[in-house]
């Protein structure tokens, strides 16, 4: 069934293309959606289909989002070849299923990975505009996962040009990406603009805590996001082993909350080190489970290992942890610290002992943990406002796309 564009009067429409995570559960994605549909534009949205969210189609807050369909959560460099042109294939398809249902103006692509820009060509001929959304960057997320630099790497380095080269607009998830498109990509510094993925305070608060989840445990150290290869879930297991088993603290726990391709290996290694007993993996919530599982932390880790790409990315958990006050533990990563300052504690070394030594300063000092926490929850307050980054996305969008003048008004001028 098509719509009538006309019923809904001459207003701006745009598609947002998400291949890794589905929505609403890609925070970011989701947020940037309800402010532009806050702003007046008709949005659609294309992602993957989970078994958290199988529907094919359904609307949430005026918002059509279309999922699809991926043979395999990829890990192998095969098998992200596969979801990759899955992928394509079936954003194509359902572009051309919401150009006949009710059109758009602007594409956006959320990055990874840096081909998205493959199925927005054919519409750019047609003078659709669009808009590369800089979620991760490509060759440094595949050194990290797979190492050392190749034929492959010069291939996501091609790609990564030619989504910057195609885009009529960046938007880049921290400065230091901005820089990259502004000096890898080549754009005009004009048509980059840094927007942060920090939560929207209306959504994200302190709750109950799960007292099921603590069981017990003095202080929890707790980690939430995805688990893949990259993320160093492992080094936090280590971390935990340390702590427990090698120097004896018997009043601790670790909720990890999240899933992906790497929860089973992570699993093993638990179970390998003998602290299965003392970690919880939930899986992913969302919700007031998840608001009372994060509730339940006081210490938030951020155990993703120190690499080109970590050194780069601004961490969602920094912003997470922030905005509900649990003091953040982290190796000492580029961008976290500049993010986090003096609110955040730092491995000394990039180890699991050197980041269990870090954690050991908070979970020993109560006074320090509780300072600790306000610093973060201070910072969050000041600095990670998502009103002023969505006024920045929206802001953007209008520069490219200006609200089109209405016929009724001209008449009436």
């Amino acid at each position: 069934m098509s719509v009538d564009r006309d019923a809904v009067g001459n207003t701006r429409s745009c598609v947002i293309i998400v291949e890794n995570l589905p929505v609403p559960f890609d925070r970011r994605v989701w947020q940037e959606a309800l402010a532009l549909r806050d702003a007046g534009w008709l949005v659609s949205v294309i992602c993957p289909r989970t078994a958290q969210y199988p529907e094919s189609f359904v609307e949430i807050d005026g918002i059509e989002i279309f999922r699809h369909s991926l043979p395999t959560e990829a890990r192998g460099k095969l098998g992200f070849l596969l979801e990759y042109s899955a992928a394509l294939f079936h954003q194509l398809r359902l572009l051309l299923k919401i150009r006949m249902r009710r059109g758009f103006d602007v594409i956006q692509a959320c990055n990874p990975p840096d081909l998205i820009f493959l199925v927005a060509a054919p519409f750019k001929l047609f003078g659709k505009k669009f808009v590369f959304d800089h979620h991760d960057v490509c060759p440094e997320l595949f050194e990290a996962k797979f190492g050392g630099r190749g034929l492959l790497d010069r291939l996501l380095l091609l790609a990564e040009r030619s989504s910057f080269r195609s885009a009529d607009l960046v938007i880049s998830a921290n400065e230091t990406y901005r820089q990259l498109a502004i000096e890898r990509g080549g754009k005009a510094p004009g048509d980059v603009v840094t927007v942060y993925s920090v939560p929207d305070r209306s959504r994200i608060r302190r709750v109950p805590q799960d007292e099921a989840l603590r069981a017990g445990a003095r202080v929890v150290l707790g980690y939430i996001g995805i688990i893949g290869d990259q993320d160093g879930v492992d080094h936090l297991i280590r971390c935990m082993h340390r702590l427990s088993k090698v120097e004896g603290r018997e009043d601790i726990r670790a909720v990890i909350v999240g899933d992906g391709p790497a929860l089973a290996s992570v699993r093993e290694l638990a179970r390998q080190l003998e602290v299965e007993d003392r970690i919880t993996f939930t899986g992913y919530l969302r919700g007031d489970a998840l608001l009372a599982a994060m509730s339940s932390f006081d210490i938030g880790v951020i155990p993703d290992p120190v690499n080109e790409y970590n050194d780069k990315i601004s961490m969602n958990k920094v912003f997470e942890y922030s905005a509900l006050g649990i003091p953040p533990v982290s190796y000492a990563l580029t961008e976290t610290r500049r993010l986090l300052g003096e609110a955040g504690t730092y491995a000394e070394d990039a180890t699991s002992d050197g980041l269990a030594r870090a954690c050991a300063t908070l979970i020993d000092d109560d006074a320090l943990r509780a300072r600790k926490g306000l610093e973060a929850k201070a910072l969050a307050d000041a600095r990670f406002d998502w009103s002023r980054e969505a006024q920045r996305f929206v802001g953007a969008y209008e520069r490219l796309a200006p609200k089109p003048w209405r016929v009724d008004v001209l008449n009436n001028a």
